[in-house]
């Protein structure tokens, strides 16, 4: 029997996760494929899905995607912006965005380069407020005391609800978070580390601690390894993917292949998809609140949405640690 609408609502309110005052799906749907991979109408086909699905929580940057021949940046939040305007959704939609890169030369994150870049993220997308606006990669020619009164700044005229980083070194986000704690700023609620089941010292160690003694939840990126974690990567196997490449150099290594045949087991005992499962040990994990993960088309959705409700044993999780170690 299909659940009532009452029903739905209230096991989507259960599966909330929370960053600063900000209620979340646990799984947050990323941006960087639409105006990639993703044109205007799978793009609306997918973030349609996601919410119907319960979902709630966007990624993107002010950068995607700048990478593509012919762009220039700013492809996705114009799509999100044309989405949320279309659909007249934007006050349930917990939105992330960034600023900072940028393609070729970064931005970077001078007082002015962060006021002028989230001006011209809300004018693509087609709103007054970002509910949650990251560093998207550190500028260390920049005091953190500037960074973080600009951000505090932002925050007190309403542009902006939470702060966060990504791409930081442990050091820089504690002297930002003790710089907030001293003069009585906004602070990081929030860290988007590259983090999987195959690249784990990118986050664990010094940055790990330094979220886990600060309360500062983590979100990560690349949870699926550019799709290697998603088990369609195999040796002779030939996938049609813009991310191919990446995803298939996890195959040369001992620990890539070893956490493949764990993901085969564990995925095998819950008849999950190896992506749920890759998934579901990130959101296991101490400090992450909701991993990052993308679907060019709608089908790819249902193994990323069903992290929800996946919970390992911890005997599952113990055996994707060790072979992933």
């Amino acid at each position: 029997m299909a659940d009532t609408k009452d029903t739905k609502q209230t096991k989507q309110a259960g599966s909330r996760r929370q960053i600063g005052d900000l209620s979340v799906f646990p799984l947050s749907l990323g941006g960087n494929v639409f105006g990639w991979t993703a044109d205007e109408a799978e793009s609306f086909a997918v973030l349609d899905a996601y919410v119907a699905a319960g979902g709630n929580f966007v990624d993107t940057a002010d950068v995607y995607s700048a990478w593509v021949p012919g762009n220039s940046g700013g492809e996705s939040e114009t799509i999100l912006g044309n989405w949320f305007a279309s659909r007249g959704n934007r006050a349930d939609i917990v939105l992330a965005t960034k600023v900072g890169a940028g393609v070729p030369t970064p931005r970077g994150l001078s007082a002015a380069a962060i006021k002028a870049g989230l001006d011209e993220s809300l004018k693509r997308l087609r709103t007054d407020y970002i509910d949650l606006y990251y560093t998207h990669y550190d500028d260390p020619s920049v005091p953190v005391e500037e960074i973080i009164s600009t951000l505090d700044e932002l925050v007190k005229a309403g542009k902006v609800r939470q702060i966060a980083a990504s791409n930081i070194s442990a050091e820089r986000l504690e002297a930002s978070l003790d710089f907030s704690a001293k003069e009585g700023l906004a602070r990081y609620v929030a860290l988007q580390p590259h983090y999987n089941l195959v690249s784990r010292d990118t986050f664990e160690g010094p940055l790990a601690d330094v979220a886990a003694r600060h309360g500062v939840v983590t979100l990560p990126y690349y949870a699926l390894a550019s799709g290697f974690l998603t088990g369609k990567y195999r040796p002779g196997a030939s996938v049609d993917s813009a991310r191919a490449e990446g995803a298939a150099k996890y195959l040369e290594t001992e620990r890539g292949q070893k956490a493949l045949a764990a993901l085969d087991d564990v995925a095998a005992n819950h008849g999950a998809a190896h992506a749920t499962v890759a998934l579901a040990w990130l959101a296991a994990q101490p400090t992450v609140v909701a991993p990052i993960a993308s679907a060019r088309t709608v089908d790819q959705l249902p193994a990323l949405l069903a992290v929800a409700d996946l919970k390992l044993t911890e005997q599952e999780l113990a055996l994707l640690t060790s072979a992933s170690e």
